[in-house]
C-alpha cells in the first residue's frame, strides 16, 4: 500500500528539519550554488533547496522528453533525484569537503509521469567519514513514487575549490 505525504511533510522534508547551526546558511546556499552549476542540470533542470541540517529537498518537472518506449520517465530520473536529494543532505553536514556516492538502492513503487515532483533527502547515520542518507520521490499528487538509500563518503576535493561552491553575495 502506497502513503500519501502531506504537503507540511513535502514542503520540511521527511519531518521538520531541525534549525540550522550557526554560521550554517552560508554553507546550505553555497551547496545550493554548487548543484545548479552542475553542468547534468542541463540536461535535468531543478532546483535544490537545503532545509535544515541533514535534509534536502529538490523540485522539478518531468516532461515527454525523459520517457522510456512504454510512456513513463526513465529510471535515469529516479535515480538521478533521490541520489542527489540524499547526497546533499548529507553534504549538508560536511563544510569542507564534497562527498562522493559509494552505493545507492534504489526501489521504484510508481510509474512516473508528466507533471512536477519533488525528491526529499535526510541524512540517517554517519558524521566522521562514511554517511548514510535516505530519499523518496513524491509526486504531485502527494503519492510516493520512489526511494532509495545511499552511502556517502568524504573524499579529498574541497568544497572551497569548486568553482560552484558560493554563497549568493560572497
Amino acid at each position: 500500500m502506497s502513503r500519501i505525504a502531506t504537503l507540511p511533510e513535502i514542503a520540511s522534508g521527511f519531518r521538520s528539519a531541525a534549525a540550522a547551526p550557526a554560521g550554517a546558511e552560508p554553507h546550505y546556499r553555497a551547496l545550493e550554488s554548487l548543484y545548479a552549476s552542475a553542468p547534468i542540470n542541463t540536461l535535468f533542470p531543478s532546483r535544490l533547496q537545503i532545509v535544515g541540517p541533514g535534509a534536502a529537498r529538490i523540485e522539478f518537472d518531468v516532461d515527454g522528453g525523459v520517457y522510456h518506449a512504454a510512456g513513463a520517465a526513465h529510471g535515469t530520473i529516479y535515480f538521478k533525484m533521490l541520489d542527489d536529494a540524499a547526497f546533499y543532505a548529507a553534504n549538508s553536514l560536511v563544510s569542507d569537503r564534497f562527498l562522493l556516492t559509494t552505493g545507492f538502492n534504489l526501489h521504484f513503487t510508481a510509474p512516473v509521469r508528466a507533471g512536477k515532483l519533488v525528491a526529499e533527502g535526510r541524512w540517517v547515520s554517519g558524521k566522521r567519514r562514511v554517511f548514510v542518507a535516505e530519499s523518496r520521490l513524491i509526486d504531485e499528487d502527494g503519492e510516493e513514487v520512489g526511494r532509495g538509500t545511499g552511502t556517502f563518503m568524504r573524499s579529498q576535493i574541497a568544497l572551497s575549490g569548486l568553482p560552484g561552491y558560493t554563497a549568493p553575495g560572497a
